[in-house]
C-alpha cells in the first residue's frame, strides 16, 4: 500500500486530461504517419480513419463506464483485473508500457527529422538526444507543471489544425488572385477513390490504429484526477469529437489538394506541403514548428503514461519498490528515469537506422494499440456481469451492441493486418508478447515457491 506521503496527488482537472488525451493522439501518427497511410489507401484513407474513429468511440465509452463503476481504480490494471483476472491485466499493463516507451523513442526520431528541416547539417541522433532531454526535464517537474505544459502544447497544435482546416477549405473552394479553386477532383483522379482496393484500407488500418492510440491514456490518469467518476466521462465526450474532426477533415483536405501519389517519398509532412501552397511567407516554417511542438507534446504524454504504469506495478509489489518512490514534487522519479532510458535507446537505433527508425517502430506499435483496445472492449463486455444495474452515473447507450461491434471489427482488422504487414514486424511483436507471458508464468511460479 502507498504511504500518505508517497501517494500521487489528485491535481489534474477535466481540461488537463482532455488535452492530455489529445496530446497523446495528435502527434507523429497524424503529422508523419499521414504520408504512409495515404500511400497505402489513397483518398480512401478517409474511410479508414472514419472506421478507426467509430471503433475508438465505442472503446472509450466502455472505458469511461468502467471508470465510473470503479472510482478507486488508478490505472487500466485496476479496471481490468477485477473483471478479466490477473493475466489479462498484467498483459495489458506491460503492452501499454511497451507501447509508450517505443512510441516516445519513435517520436524523438520524428521530432529530429522536423528539426532537420532547419538544421540539415546536424545528424538525427544529436537532435533526437536534445529533444529527449527536454521531455525528461518536463516530466521530472511537478504533475501540475507537467499538466499545464501539456495543456498549452496541445492547445497550440489544436489551434493550428483549425487554421489548417480553414486555409485548406479556402484553397479547395475559393478562387482568389492567381489561385484557382482546386475542388475535389483529386479524390477520383490517379486511380480512383480506392486506388489500391480494399487491401489498401486494411493495410492502412495499422497506421490508423497507431495514430489514434494515446487517447486511452485517460485510463492511466485516474489516480491523479479530481473526481474521476465525473471528469473521465466528460473528457471522453470532449476528446472523441475533436479527435475524429482533427483527423478526418484534415485528411480530406490533404488528399483533395495534393494528388495522393505525390505525398509519400517527400521528406516534409503533407501538412507543411499544404501550408506552402497557401503562399504566406514563412508559413511552412510556422507549420513545421507547430508539428515539432505537437510531437514533443505527444512524447510528454507518453512518458507520463509509461512511468505511471511502472509506479503502480511497484506499489503493488510486482516490480522493485524503488520505482514507487516519489520526489518532493510528488512524481515517480525513478519510474520516469527508467522509461526515459528507452528514449536514448531510440537515439542509439537512429544512429544506425536514421529516419527509417520511425517506420520500423510504427508497425509494432499499431499491433499493441489494437490489443489494448481489444482487452478494454472485452473487459467492458463482461463488466456488467454479476453487477447491480446502475441507477445513476455514466452509462453506455446501446450496450452490448456497440461493444460487440468494436470487438468484431478489431478482430477483423487484426486478421487483415497479419496478412498485409511485414513478417518481421509481426514476428518481433509476437516475440515481445511471448516474453511478457513467460515473465508472468515465471513470476507466478516464483511466488508459489517462496510461499512453500
Amino acid at each position: 500500500m502507498e504511504k500518505d506521503n508517497q501517494k500521487l496527488q489528485r491535481t489534474m482537472t477535466s481540461r488537463h486530461i482532455t488535452m492530455m488525451a489529445l496530446g497523446g493522439a495528435i502527434g507523429a501518427g497524424l503529422f508523419k504517419g499521414s504520408s504512409s497511410a495515404i500511400d497505402m489507401a489513397g483518398p480512401s484513407v478517409i474511410i479508414a480513419y472514419l472506421i478507426g474513429g467509430i471503433i475508438l468511440l465505442f472503446v472509450m465509452q466502455g472505458l469511461a463506464e468502467m471508470a465510473v463503476r470503479n472510482s478507486h481504480a488508478r490505472t487500466f490494471r485496476d479496471l481490468v483485473e477485477s473483471i478479466l483476472g490477473k493475466y489479462p491485466a498484467y498483459f495489458l499493463d506491460w503492452i501499454y508500457w511497451k507501447m509508450w516507451v517505443l512510441n516516445i523513442a519513435a517520436e524523438a526520431v520524428v521530432a529530429a527529422i522536423f528539426i532537420q528541416y532547419w538544421l540539415p547539417e546536424y545528424p538525427i541522433w544529436i537532435l533526437a538526444l536534445s529533444v529527449s532531454v527536454i521531455v525528461t526535464v518536463i516530466n521530472l517537474l511537478s504533475v501540475k507543471v507537467f499538466a499545464e505544459t501539456e495543456y498549452w502544447l496541445a492547445l497550440i497544435k489544436i489551434t493550428v489544425i483549425v487554421v489548417f482546416i480553414i486555409a485548406g477549405l479556402l484553397l479547395l473552394l475559393v478562387t482568389f488572385g492567381n489561385h484557382t479553386a482546386v475542388g475535389f477532383s483529386n479524390l477520383t483522379k490517379h486511380g480512383g477513390f480506392f486506388p489500391n482496393g480494399s487491401t489498401g484500407i486494411i493495410t492502412a488500418m495499422l497506421v490508423v490504429i497507431y495514430s489514434y492510440g494515446g487517447t486511452e491514456i485517460i485510463g492511466v490518469t485516474l489516480a491523479e484526477t479530481k473526481n474521476p467518476e465525473k471528469v473521465v466521462p466528460k473528457a471522453v465526450r470532449n476528446t472523441l469529437v475533436r479527435i475524429i474532426s482533427f483527423y478526418i477533415i484534415p485528411f480530406l483536405i490533404i488528399v483533395s489538394l495534393i494528388p495522393w501519389n505525390e505525398v509519400n517519398g517527400v521528406a516534409e509532412s503533407p501538412f507543411v506541403m499544404v501550408f506552402k501552397m497557401i503562399g504566406i511567407p514563412g508559413a511552412d516554417h510556422i507549420m513545421n514548428a507547430v508539428i515539432l511542438l505537437a510531437i514533443i507534446s505527444s512524447m510528454n504524454s507518453g512518458l507520463y503514461g509509461a512511468s505511471r504504469v511502472l509506479y503502480t506495478q511497484a506499489v503493488d509489489g510486482l516490480i522493485p519498490q524503488i520505482f514507487s518512490r516519489l520526489s518532493k514534487k510528488k512524481v515517480p522519479v525513478y519510474a520516469i528515469l527508467i522509461c526515459t532510458s528507452f528514449l536514448y535507446i531510440g537515439v542509439i537505433i537512429s544512429l544506425f537506422a536514421g529516419s527509417k527508425t520511425f517506420d520500423y517502430l510504427m508497425g509494432s506499435l499499431g499491433y499493441t494499440v489494437l490489443f489494448i483496445w481489444l482487452i478494454i472492449a472485452i473487459a467492458h463486455l463482461k463488466s456488467r456481469e454479476n453487477m447491480p444495474e446502475q441507477t445513476s452515473g455514466y452509462k453506455v447507450k446501446f450496450f452490448p451492441y456497440t461493444t460487440w461491434i468494436a470487438i468484431i471489427t478489431l478482430c477483423a482488422i487484426l486478421i487483415g493486418i497479419i496478412f498485409t504487414t511485414s513478417i518481421i514486424v509481426t514476428s518481433i511483436t509476437l516475440a515481445i508478447y511471448i516474453l511478457i507471458t513467460l515473465t508472468y508464468i515465471f513470476k507466478g511460479r516464483f511466488t508459489k515457491s517462496k510461499r512453500a
